[in-house]
């Protein structure tokens, strides 16, 4: 009797690791924590500056407050429609983050 086969039936070769399977459920970190700084041009100053000067979330959080105050001062009303869709959409994630700074 030949052998038929089917398409799609034939040999399935599949190898059998759960090490992998863990890692790439993770994204392949191994360490408790890990940080990805992405393409930096000097890794190291990049380093340097989250462990001395601050985390994204702290730069980015003093930047917000700053820009906070120099909007309490801009006349919205010289700005494109464009321009104040940016601003409120700028503004009301300040204020869901301090909504959800509040909830701490």
């Amino acid at each position: 009797m030949p052998n038929l086969m089917l398409p799609l039936s034939g040999d399935v070769t599949q190898a059998i690791n759960p090490w992998t399977w863990f890692v790439k459920s993770v994204g392949g970190q191994f360490g408790l924590i890990n940080i990805n700084l992405g393409k930096s041009s000097d890794p190291v100053l990049e380093q340097q500056i989250l462990d001395d000067v601050g985390t994204y979330g702290r730069q980015l959080g003093q930047i917000g407050d700053a820009l906070a105050v120099l909007l309490r001062h801009v006349k919205l009303a010289d700005l494109n429609p464009d321009e104040v869709r940016a601003i409120e959409a700028f503004q009301l994630q300040l204020a869901q983050i301090e909504r959800l700074k509040a909830k701490r």
